[in-house]
């Protein structure tokens, strides 16, 4: 789904209050308090979309407990939001989508962190089959590893492991789906909650050498690959997970430039979501359905 079928089919408040309706409660409201069915639309022409419980005497509307609850803003506007943020390939900046959409940049922040929140999958299947874990580290781009000397010369600047850049954890299922969080140290203990709580005893794990990884192997089958010999020895390869951190990389690099630690989890959540969906036929009713609490 693109904008303009956003625009279409919703071209006002009203029409994409009247579809989130739908979507949560499918023609049967009930109170988002008490979740009593005894309910009734209150006759407010100024407050579209109000209903009353007459169990709790609580008043509410359809977007109460969602990412959109208390929104001044329109919701076709969330809408084209959406459709905006996931096909954004390399996300998309505040800046941006205020431009898009006619918000201030403080406002298109909000409506961005809001729609991220929607896409944290909650109790996610575990990962089976061939299953790849590796750590990616973001920080400078390529172009400012450099440090110059008093001389004029330049010194590189280490990267990976062992530098001040934010570590992530990240394991992905070959042809299926990816899972990533932010650590404070990709050490061993991090590193095994990690991948127990992500990854089935069943699979097959494959890492690089990194000492960290070695425990997992008495929990599971373990095969590692040397990097500085070869990437790829026959189906042992870490170059799947490569992939989706190139992916992440390139909005950091290309979009963002910069996240603080404090916000990197619904970044990476985002990344996670678009790498997901990437074979799902309607991924706009998919993240509704998430915001709203269905399915």
């Amino acid at each position: 789904m693109d904008v303009l079928t956003i625009a279409q089919h919703f071209p006002n408040h009203a029409a994409a209050l009247a579809h989130l309706e739908r979507v949560r409660w499918g023609g049967k409201p009930t109170c988002p308090h008490c979740q009593s069915p005894y309910v009734a639309r209150k006759l407010d022409s100024g407050r579209i979309g109000r209903w009353n419980c007459h169990k709790c005497r609580s008043s509410f509307n359809a977007l109460s407990g969602t990412i959109f609850q208390k929104t001044r803003v329109p919701l076709h506007k969330w809408f084209m939001a959406i459709v905006i943020i996931i096909n954004a390939k390399k996300s998309v900046s505040s800046y941006q989508l205020a431009r898009d959409l006619h918000l201030t940049q403080a406002t298109a922040w909000y409506v961005n962190m809001r729609v991220r929140r929607a896409m944290v999958t909650e109790d996610a299947a575990l990962l089976t089959g061939i299953v790849e874990a590796d750590e990616a580290y973001l920080g400078p781009s390529p172009e400012t590893r450099r440090r110059r000397r008093q001389d004029g010369t330049y010194i590189e600047l280490k990267r990976g492991r062992g530098t001040d850049k934010l570590p992530i954890l990240g394991a992905v299922e070959r042809g299926g789906k990816v899972v990533a969080m932010p650590v404070k140290k990709p050490k061993a203990p991090a590193i095994m909650a990690f991948l127990m709580n992500n990854v089935s005893l069943g699979a097959t794990l494959m890492t690089d050498e990194y000492v960290s990884y070695k425990p997992m192997g008495e929990r599971m089958k373990h095969l590692t690959i040397d990097h500085s010999r070869a990437y790829v020895r026959g189906t042992i390869h870490t170059n799947t997970i490569e992939g989706f951190w190139g992916l992440l990389k390139r909005a950091w690099y290309g979009t963002h430039h910069h996240y603080s630690r404090k916000h990197a989890a619904a970044y990476i959540a985002e990344a996670c979501f678009k790498y997901n969906i990437r074979a799902h036929p309607r991924p706009f009713d998919l993240l509704l359905d998430q915001a709203m609490g269905v399915g």
